[in-house]
């Protein structure tokens, strides 16, 4: 399709050229040089217009089917999530074996996790169509409901937090995505045992691990999209390409510790937000 584009364009700018030259050769006998001017600038702006038009449409009807296709499976994945998390609160309901209820406990994390992941993709599709939910929010209440998502979902890790109130106006849903990324981030790059410190005060978010650390040079890449400083690490790298993008549009200062062999701490600094 986008050859075909591509061809289409081509021949329309070589012959809508070579009709300008010769219509500008002919009426040049006949017409002053001023009004030979005016004409050949206005069949050039016509003739730029289609092009832009002719280059943009295809694109637009491709977003649109992508729009529509997105908000179809948006639909669709919340029944069957709906659907897990229904029979599995009724499943627990008889079972009394604390083994059998800690693994329900998990599928029940899995679920709210592929919720939140419903809810991001539902914002991103709002994104782009430019419909930001801009809402007044304490982030430490924001901390704590993400904790509460994310700790069943890492067992083995140890939280701890001290928590005063930060008062934002911001997007929400982008503002949790950034939280779960570096909180993820923390863990994956600890060891079993990770420890994960979390303070909000002075307008200023920290996550602190004591993982494996970084070095100079790692610090500088690892907002870099696709860059993992650990390539037998889950994921794709985009996790703190996209924090560092959120911060950016909505002037959250991003600052970076970090030691080889000691840990990470990532402070959000909010004191540029109304």
């Amino acid at each position: 399709m986008l050859r075909n584009v591509e061809l289409g364009i081509f021949l329309f700018f070589v012959i809508t050229n070579l009709l300008i030259i010769t219509l500008y050769s002919i009426l040049q006998e006949y017409l002053a040089f001023k009004y030979l001017l005016l004409i050949t600038l206005f069949l050039v702006l016509l003739s730029a217009w289609a092009i832009a038009k002719l280059s943009i449409e295809p694109m637009r009807e491709q977003l649109t089917q992508l729009e529509h296709f997105s908000k179809e499976i948006l639909h669709e994945l919340n029944l069957p999530i709906n659907t897990i998390m229904t029979n599995t609160a009724m499943l627990k309901k008889k079972i009394t074996d604390e083994r059998t209820l800690k693994r329900f406990g998990r599928i029940e994390a899995a679920c709210d996790m592929l919720q939140e992941r419903y809810k991001e993709l539902d914002y991103l599709i709002k994104k782009q169509m430019q419909h930001e939910q801009m809402e007044r929010l304490d982030v430490a209440l924001l901390v704590e409901e993400r904790l509460n998502l994310l700790m069943p979902l890492y067992p083995q890790a140890k939280f701890s937090s001290d928590l005063e109130a930060i008062s934002v106006n911001i997007d929400k849903i982008g503002l949790a995505k950034v939280i779960d990324n570096i909180i993820d981030n923390s863990v994956k790059y600890s060891s079993e045992d990770a420890e994960i410190y979390i303070s909000t005060k002075d307008k200023v978010l920290s996550i602190t691990d004591k993982g494996q650390g970084m070095s100079e040079v790692e610090i500088f890449q690892i907002f870099d999209r696709y860059y993992q400083g650990d390539e037998s690490a889950i994921g794709f790298g985009i996790g703190l390409g996209l924090v560092k993008n959120y911060c950016d549009r909505y002037k959250i200062k991003l600052h970076v510790d970090s030691t080889k062999g000691v840990g990470t701490s990532m402070r959000l600094d909010f004191s540029g937000v109304v």
